[in-house]
């Protein structure tokens, strides 16, 4: 059997990095300063008989007509497979000006079956309020592919119903951020912590000389900004490039089920436990004491004797070391898996386990 040794050097990650420091852009973010979600309902047009005559998409195609002039007869039926009906999205940053461009993504809401070579006509692009801020037109690109084989079946690559249009949409509206109206500066920190929520407003402090931050929770850090609002770009600028160092990471191990992958953080210990699983029998003891004949009175006790592999071990033990010896009988990842899982329901795992 291969050495299990060799796999983990590929699936098994021990975290054992020190703490390093950081700077406060890289782990928290502005409050307030975020993308926006758009989005509108159009019609795509120029379809080579790939669309489709749901009743909604003719009463669109009518209603557009309509708003040039054109109608068509009572009673009268547009049978048209050149059009679709679709949802455009956008995502609109902050700080987008009026008058510059977003990608947009198209998908067809109907029976559609391909939006190649189709042209997005003028379509309304709407926030959370109900308010336009971006128009998006344009000719499609869909990254897909439909072909014939030589037994006449169609072969299909990627998603023919949906493309997306480089630079498709114009902005018309901006997004008003509280960036230059509060009288304070709240970073968030993207992964909350009390102890660098404490360490990144005393570096602030430090630097500023003065009592302007303060930590409010385990995420924000609520910073003074200057009355002047033409020097918080620069105050800010200054503010996210100090170093800091942040708390250690919380003891975390994550699984990942379907590759094998495992990433344990170095600060996860094991408490005394005993698991036999298959062949192995795995035991982390207590203490060891000593009768005055000087002879183990405590090893192992109470657990069941097995003819597979038994392994002790200290107190203290860190899985690493756990790995390290299950890696010896060449265990498969899956076994290694079983075992994280059965010690964190036992509570011998200091730390949390995460499976994905």
């Amino acid at each position: 059997m291969k050495s299990f040794f060799l796999l983990i050097s590929v699936s098994l990650l021990i975290v054992t990095a020190e703490t390093q420091s950081a700077r406060i852009k890289d782990i928290a973010q502005v409050s307030g300063i975020r993308s926006n979600q758009l989005l509108g309902y159009g019609l795509v047009t120029g379809l080579s008989g790939t669309g489709e005559s749901t009743p909604f998409t003719e009463r669109s195609f009518n209603a557009m007509l309509r708003n040039f002039g054109i109608s068509l007869p009572d009673g009268k039926k547009l049978k048209n497979k050149n059009v679709a009906s679709v949802i455009v999205t956008a995502s609109m940053p902050a700080f987008a000006k009026q008058g510059q461009t977003l990608d947009v993504t198209v998908s067809s809401i109907g029976s559609a079956k391909s939006l190649r070579g189709g042209t997005l006509i003028q379509t309304f692009l709407k926030g959370l309020d109900g308010e336009v801020y971006a128009i998006a037109q344009g000719n499609l690109i869909v990254s897909a592919f439909s072909s014939i084989d030589s037994n006449g079946s169609k072969i299909l690559g990627n998603n023919l119903t949906s493309g997306m249009i480089p630079n498709g949409a114009m902005i018309e509206r901006e997004v008003h951020n509280p960036f230059s109206r509060s009288d304070f500066i709240t970073l968030n920190l993207l992964e909350s912590d009390f102890t660098t929520s404490q360490r990144m407003a005393y570096t602030i402090n430090s630097f500023l000389g003065s009592e302007a931050a303060s930590s409010i929770d385990a995420t924000s850090v609520k910073v003074r900004a200057p009355r002047d609002i033409n020097q918080r770009v620069s105050f800010l600028s200054t503010i996210e490039n100090l170093d800091f160092e942040p708390a250690d990471v919380s003891a975390k191990i994550v699984v990942n089920s379907h590759t094998g992958t495992i990433v344990i953080g170095k600060h996860v210990r094991i408490k005394p436990a005993a698991i036999t699983h298959g062949n192995m029998t795995v035991a982390i003891k207590e203490t060891e004491t000593f009768d005055e004949q000087g002879s183990n009175s405590s090893i192992n006790k109470g657990i069941p004797e097995t003819k597979g592999k038994m392994f002790k071990f200290a107190p203290g033990l860190t899985l690493e070391d756990l790995v390290r010896t299950i890696n010896e009988v060449g265990a498969a990842p899956s076994d290694l898996i079983v075992i994280l899982q059965a010690l964190k329901r036992a509570g011998a795992i200091e730390g949390k386990i995460i499976i994905l």
